[in-house]
């Protein structure tokens, strides 16, 4: 079973650094995990992320993974770890998001949520239950339980219902995961999630129903939907107050680099987005300096670096001219060098803040770099 222990603390601030163990290795905290959505991080294969880019988990998909390949060839293959030739840490999302995402194409039940595949228009049905069935069946390190991730702006009664039946699915799903077994001979782990929209008390009374069940992990859902980003850090920070000190603490969706910093400020331990290698693949790529479009004719005779300071595989060996020109003539790598450049990004912010916070000097170090961030994004990012 998975266990967490805490290496550090700020002094300041609710910074932490810590641990957890699976049966797939260690995770040092704070963490952002790649999505690998159908068992591939899009445009980085699987060595370097392990060997290269020392990715310590990865975060796929249930309802991606039950579409395609499906539950019989994974089974088939022995789970998802095998299929993807993966020995590190597998978390999968409940697929929550992607069916409430459907909208017109979903039709919430009590006991679940019926919906037509975004692939042929098939009809399906997940409920609490069968959502831990299919995780046992991709045999993830970390499962999600299923939950209705609200939109914003979401009234208060929506919210309220939503609170109920996240809870009610919570514990559903609980009883399935204690009464059921793992298919491939070692254990998974089930995490709760923690809705309420932007309401304060049903933050509070999700995360106390959500707690009690006694999880090994929880997460804070329904936030990075469209609220304001201080509306954002401020549910955060209320709702990580309520959350157990010894267990992981997993903020879904978030999302750009000061954002993840203010959010371990408060408390969480673990991220993931799809935005650095979103980014990636249509030529943003981050640095220090702001956000460059190698689609830029600026770039065009630039033989420096995408980030002189960088140490990653993209800038020690490839010029800014070379990257756009792979843009321009549409070549297949520059999805890959810009991939890897952006997950290196991520991945080292994440390092220094562990480091930082071991250290004693998270709270002036973010400080300086969320100085640094917020004029160079907001004052040299290109279009």
């Amino acid at each position: 079973m998975l266990s967490f222990e805490i290496s550090a603390k700020d002094k300041i601030t609710k910074a932490r650094a810590g641990l957890f163990r699976t049966e797939h290795g260690v995770v040092e905290t704070p963490v952002f995990m790649p999505v690998g959505t159908q068992g591939t991080v899009k445009a980085v294969n699987q060595d370097y992320l392990k060997n290269h880019l020392n990715a310590q988990i990865v975060l796929s998909n249930t309802y991606h993974l039950y579409l395609r390949p499906g539950t019989e060839v994974l089974e088939k293959a022995g789970g998802l770890h095998k299929l993807m030739n993966w020995d590190r840490t597998i978390l999968t999302d409940s697929g929550g998001f992607q069916i409430f995402s459907l909208a017109d194409l979903r039709h919430l039940k009590n006991d679940g949520v019926e919906f037509r595949s975004h692939l042929d228009g098939s009809k399906h049905f997940f409920n609490p239950q069968n959502v831990i069935e299919i995780q046992r069946s991709i045999g993830s390190d970390i499962m999600m339980v299923l939950d209705e991730c609200t939109p914003f702006p979401c009234e208060y009664e929506y919210a309220q219902k939503s609170v109920n039946l996240t809870s009610d699915w919570a514990a559903r799903a609980k009883n399935t995961f204690e009464n059921s077994k793992p298919k491939y001979g070692y254990d998974q782990n089930l995490f709760g999630i923690i809705q309420g929209s932007t309401y304060k008390d049903l933050r509070e009374r999700s995360a106390n129903e959500i707690i009690y069940l006694n999880f090994n992990g929880y997460a804070i859902g329904g936030l990075a939907v469209g609220e304001p980003v201080e509306t954002m850090y401020e549910m955060v920070d209320f709702t990580t107050d309520f959350m157990p000190v010894y267990k992981p603490r997993y903020l879904m969706g978030v999302g750009r680099p000061e954002n993840l910093l203010e959010a371990i400020e408060r408390g969480i331990d673990m991220f993931d987005c799809v935005m650095p290698t979103r980014n990636a693949r249509n030529a943003y790529l981050f640095t220090y300096n702001g956000i460059l479009s190698m689609r830029n004719a600026r770039y065009k005779d630039d033989f420096n670096p995408v980030d002189d300071s960088c140490e990653c595989y993209t800038c020690k060996n490839y010029s800014r001219a070379y990257i756009r020109h792979l843009f321009i003539a549409k070549e297949i790598l520059a999805l890959e060098l810009a991939s890897i450049h952006n997950l290196f990004f991520y991945l080292n912010l994440m390092r220094t803040a562990r480091a930082q916070i071991i250290n004693g000097n998270f709270s002036e170090w973010k400080s300086e770099i969320i100085n640094k961030l917020s004029v160079n994004l907001n004052n040299n990012t290109e279009d």
